[in-house]
């Protein structure tokens, strides 16, 4: 079982500067709209900022099932879209994180898969890059062709 801590919480605007949309294309902000995510604290101090999204058309993810947004579009927590951080100055721990109550209540409900769900997708990918695991390439680029994880690599011991 894995160790962990989570919540919910925006990315500051410290991280938006220091990873501009212009250099990290696959980072999903917008000016003026927060990134909104579940941010998961792992053993190793390093934080998985795992954000919500509104529709996501892709199996790397947590599809919510049992809420209001859910049966309107494939909402969910997107895995490939995973910000790894260690600098907490890049959560914003003032302002607050509003998400729906009923994908909150789902999430909570199942945490504990959710979060190990996301650290085998990091892992994944780190046994990848590593060799340990190679991916056949077009099994890679189905699962990380469009991930942020590529832009964590020093942080995930790639480098």
């Amino acid at each position: 079982m894995v160790e962990f801590n989570s919540q919910v919480y925006l990315l500051s605007a410290k991280f938006m500067a220091d990873y501009p949309l212009a250099s990290y294309p696959e980072l999903m902000y917008k000016q003026g709209r927060p990134y909104t995510c579940l941010l998961i604290e792992t053993r190793e101090d390093i934080f998985l900022c795992v954000p919500f999204r509104s529709t996501i058309n892709h199996p790397n993810a947590y599809h919510f099932t049992g809420t209001k947004r859910s049966l309107k579009s494939r909402s969910g927590l997107d895995y490939s879209k995973t910000v790894v951080i260690k600098d907490s100055d890049y959560i914003d721990a003032v302002t607050p994180a509003i998400v729906d109550r009923d994908e909150y209540s789902e999430m909570m409900r199942n945490i504990s898969t959710i979060a190990q769900d996301v650290l085998d997708y990091i892992n994944g990918y780190v046994n990848h890059k590593n060799g340990t695991i190679p991916l056949h390439p077009r099994e890679y680029i189905r699962k990380y062709g469009f991930s942020t994880l590529p832009y964590f690599d020093e942080l995930l011991g790639l480098t």
